[in-house]
């Protein structure tokens, strides 16, 4: 090439670059753009605090970009626009979290931008409605308004923009509405659309069918979508991205064809969708582009087909909260290179989890928790990528693996509630430098530090539960200084907690729990500086009330042997949330101040103490208090009228003080009063009627025994009780919404025994009237409690027959009427009662036969003695002429003296524990006192048990020639 010709060369590109920058030049953008885009700006404020989160959440950070917008300044230079480089018109705005906050009406200077082909406003808050002025941009082609808190109705005018290939307008919750003929609308019409992303969007429709070929991601996640899930979408050629999370009316069917491996879906998020107890399909395997497959909470069945853990592309696999179950794991394979995230929690999968799973390449996360995985922990190669390990609620058994500390980079380690076994010496999680929580709870592990000098915990670790660890002292937790959440609960910790470690923690703590040990003493609770919960339950604390520092939101101190009065200074904490100091001795008058303290506390547990005099704490218009028990003092006077300022309130127990009041029927207008006791005090006359009809309407514990009420029983306020009048299985018990330690308790009487309900149930509803002075009938309508489960009426003087209507109490387990004046017949109704286990009728004026049934063929004699003219079984072989005379049986003679001696050595003490289905209450003798100087107790008991079973054979024969004869009769 010669040099002219380079020359020439050199000369047109010169002269190109000098036309082309002259356009440019001459194109900047208009200054009439530049000051829309001003005004524009100048209608919202800028707040980082609003828009943080959100943007945080997907990795951006508030970024003001219209700080940038200065006249001097060419617009096109201004960060977030984008001019055309040959007109110089502005046709990009990307103002993504730049903290803007206002709103955008339709007379807003930006639908002067007319020539805009990308508009970008998510990560804001507008706080407005989308204007319909949106579908006057006829170039865009790009439109997200996501997650910028726009509300009301989707315009129909942005369905119209027919050059549309990107539609945002998701959300992080739900504000944005679309009619479903809209959103079919919007699919017909937006033809060019690759991305759509209507996320918390309110549809509330069907998916059509026929989905556009061209969409290449299809956000519909928490949209109240319902109806079939169409086949088809799942086969959608150009489709990568399809996320239906959180749909829980949609119904979704695998494919029944082989999966198109041809086709290119690398994300399926279908969290939530209903697969109505489908198999996950074997064809799963073959969508090998699968990068996401997410399917919990989707109601699948059965074994997780092997096919999946050849996916080599899979990154995230997430099939957690089915009931998927069989072997899970293979012995090996050859897939799951990329897979980082693995998550088959809440199902009831089984077998090994075999070394390989621990090993493999990418994987950060596995969460196999609340399973039935079983057999030892095999070692396993080093790790520098797992940074999440939840094994938890299984089965597992065996020693710990001492490879766990090849895991260098872990994070979080969750090996609770197994059956771990052996010694582990806290220098295996030495090495751990990440490590920042670590949960051991629950196992058969007794965690030792043999080398007292060298072993210690990461100083990463903010997280350390050990509850029921056989943790004895303390020394090894001298280098975890950053700890957050300590857990020592259920251990054999001794004494006093050192100093070291209250100067350790002090700066830290958040959450301390050290209940049910053998400590004696506690110090310096209050120097703690963002304390939020401590439990100290469960211990042997002696000594005045220690107080807490104000931060502190939860103080459990019960089961203790706490001392003195209640100081005043406990009303400075004024975050309490749950204050319990049950169960102690502690004395003297409850402060005056806790009433001020009811805004914020919830729950106000003082039972079971020495607490004295009146009640006269002032409870403030606006409470928030849910439960308050002050069950076995010794309080007098009245119960306080403020508590009607509690609306909150769902427990009320003041059972066994020496309050002196009438019924307090005001405490009926409290809307969610579910629990009352007042039984043993010293509450009198009666209980006056009412004309409201709007009493107790949550009504499901009353306890009114052992009080001196009198005239008839309150018909209106039986009435009143709607709770009690249906049985519902979807009621939430007192506190399941926001109470997460504390377990509401009371003390009822049912089936002859004094129990503690220590988890009040929401199925479980009880009345007990017995041993006051009510008079008159037992009225019928009592028979509309049909939730009842307990119904105790007995020591009364009531009068009358039985009313037929009780036979409508299916549900009734306990029911006592003993020791009143009540006469007539048994009711027939009631043989029909086939939950009822304990029926007391004894000493009262009935007559008759007694009613035959499946039940009622279980009870005792005394269950109906005191009652002359019964007869039939138990109590006589048979009813009318035929009775047959008992014979006499000296096999075994009672002896009244040994028989009260045997008695009196067998103490109960019984729980009632809440089981969530089935019967509802479960028993557990605890313990039986036999005393050695008796030595033939059970020779006694022996022939005892042989006459009542000869003498339960010898009455049936005897009532089955009764009902021959009957017939014989009914015969003639």
């Amino acid at each position: 090439m010669g040099y002219g010709h380079l020359l020439f060369l050199l000369s047109f590109y010169l002269c190109h670059e000098l036309t082309f920058s002259s356009s440019r030049l001459a194109h900047l953008c208009p200054k009439d753009q530049s000051i829309v885009l001003r005004e524009f700006k100048q209608t919202f404020i800028v707040d980082a605090s609003l828009t943080f989160f959100i943007c945080d959440f997907f990795g951006q950070k508030p970024y003001q970009k219209t700080d940038s917008w200065n006249m001097s300044r060419d617009c096109c230079l201004w960060d977030g626009v984008k001019c055309d480089e040959l007109t110089g018109h502005v046709i990009e705005l990307d103002l993504s979290c730049s903290s803007l906050v206002g709103t955008i009406d339709s007379n807003s200077s930006l639908f002067r931008l007319s020539y805009l082909q990308r508009l970008n406003l998510s990560g804001n808050n507008f706080f407005s409605v989308i204007s319909s002025k949106f579908g006057s941009f006829s170039s865009l082609t790009h439109l997200d308004l996501s997650y910028s808190s726009f509300l009301g109705e989707i315009p129909s005018e942005i369905f119209h923009l027919s050059k549309l290939q990107s539609l945002i307008l998701s959300d992080y919750h739900i504000g944005l509405r679309l009619e479903p003929h809209n959103f079919k609308l919007l699919l017909q019409n937006l033809t060019q659309l690759r991305e759509l992303d209507l996320s918390r969007v309110n549809i509330s429709s069907t998916i059509p069918p026929n989905l556009s070929s061209r969409l290449t991601s299809l956000g519909l996640a928490y949209t109240g979508l319902h109806g079939i899930l169409p086949e088809s979408n799942f086969h959608l050629p150009s489709l990568k991205v399809l996320n239906l999370i959180g749909n829980d009316q949609l119904s979704g069917y695998f494919p029944k064809t082989k999966w198109n491996s041809s086709a290119s879906l690398a994300k399926l998020n279908l969290d939530g969708v209903n697969f109505s107890g489908e198999l996950l399909p074997d064809s799963l395997g073959y969508a090998t582009p699968l990068q996401i497959l997410s399917l919990s909470s989707c109601n699948l069945t059965g074994p997780i087909p092997k096919s999946l853990w050849n996916l080599t592309r899979i990154e995230t696999l997430d099939l957690g909260n089915n009931h998927l179950d069989g072997p899970t794991f293979p012995q090996f394979t050859s897939g799951l290179q990329n897979l980082k995230r693995l998550w088959l929690s809440n199902n009831t999968l089984n077998g090994a989890i075999p070394s390989w799973v621990f090993s493999l390449p990418s994987l950060s996360e596995l969460r196999l928790r609340d399973n039935n995985f079983s057999s030892q922990l095999e070692d396993f190669r080093y790790n520098s990528v797992l940074v999440h390990i939840d094994i938890s609620k299984n089965q597992l058994h065996g020693y710990l693996p001492e490879s766990i500390q090849n895991l260098v980079n872990l994070e979080i380690l969750d090996l609770s509630s197994n059956s771990f076994s052996g010694n582990v010496d806290v220098s295996l999680f030495s090495n751990l430098k990440q490590l920042s929580s670590l949960d051991l709870s629950y196992n058969s592990i007794s965690l030792i530090n043999e080398n007292k000098v060298n072993s210690t915990l990461p100083q990463s670790l903010q997280h350390l539960l050990l509850s029921g660890c056989e943790i004895n002292e303390v020394d090894f937790l001298r280098s975890a200084k950053g700890l957050q959440e300590l857990d020592l609960s259920n251990n054999k910790i001794q004494g006093r907690i050192p100093d070291w470690a209250w100067s350790n923690w002090m700066h830290s703590m958040a959450y301390l729990d050290l209940s049910d040990n053998m400590l004696t003493s506690i110090d310096q609770i209050s120097s703690f500086y963002q304390l939020y919960s401590i439990d100290l339950r469960s211990n042997f604390l002696q000594g005045t009330l220690p107080i807490p520092p104000t931060s502190v939101e939860t103080f459990f101190i019960s089961n203790n042997s706490l001392t003195g009065e209640i100081p005043l200074s406990v009303c400075n904490l004024t975050s309490l949330i749950v204050l319990d100091l049950a169960r102690n001795s502690l004395k003297g008058a409850i402060p005056h101040c806790l009433g001020n303290m009811s805004d914020q506390l919830e729950v106000l547990d003082m039972q079971h103490n020495s607490l004295s005099g009146n009640l006269q704490t002032t409870f403030s218009f606006g409470s928030g208090l849910k439960s308050f028990n002050l069950h076995h003092n010794k309080l007098e006077g009245k119960i306080p009228k403020s508590l009607a300022n509690c609306t909150q309130l769902e427990v009320l127990d003041f059972g066994n003080n020496y309050l002196n009041d009438t019924f307090p029927m005001w405490l009926g207008t409290l809307p969610n009063l579910q629990v009352l006791s007042l039984r043993s005090n010293k509450l009198h006359g009666p209980i006056r009627t009412s004309s409201s009809s709007k009493l107790f309407p949550q009504l499901r514990m009353l306890d009114l025994s052992s009080n001196a009420f009198t005239a008839e029983l309150p018909t209106s306020l039986f009435r009143n009780l709607k709770a009690m009048r249906r049985i519902d299985q979807t009621m939430k018990a007192p506190g399941d919404t926001t109470q997460t330690y504390y377990q509401d308790s009371v003390t009822i009487v049912t089936k002859g025994l004094e129990l503690k309900v220590v988890r009040i149930l929401s199925l479980y509803t009880t009345m007990d009237l017995s041993s006051n002075k009510f008079e008159g009938h037992i009225p019928s309508m009592m028979g509309d409690l049909i939730a009842l489960r307990v119904l105790n009426l007995s020591h009364n003087g009531l009068q009358g027959p039985i009313p037929p209507s009780l036979g409508k109490l299916s549900v009734v387990e306990s029911l006592d009427l003993s020791s009143n004046k009540l006469s007539g017949e048994i009711p027939k109704q009631l043989a029909s009662l086939t939950s009822l286990a304990v029926l007391n009728l004894s000493h009262n004026h009935l007559e008759g036969c007694i009613p035959k049934g499946p039940q009622f063929a279980t009870f005792e004699n005394n269950s109906y003695e005191g009652n002359d003219g019964l007869c039939g079984f138990p109590v006589s072989g048979a009813c009318g002429s035929h009775q047959i005379p008992e014979t006499n049986n000296t096999t075994f003679v009672p002896d009244e003296e040994s028989d009260s001696t045997f008695l009196s050595e067998l103490s109960w003490k019984v729980v009632l524990m809440g089981c969530g289905c089935g019967l509802i209450m479960g028993f557990s003798i605890a313990y039986v006192m036999l005393s050695s100087r008796n030595p033939n107790w059970l020779s006694r008991i022996a022939e005892h048990l042989e006459y009542r079973i000869s003498m339960r054979s010898r009455k049936k024969q005897q009532d089955q020639m009764h009902c021959i004869e009957e017939e014989e009769i009914m015969a003639i």
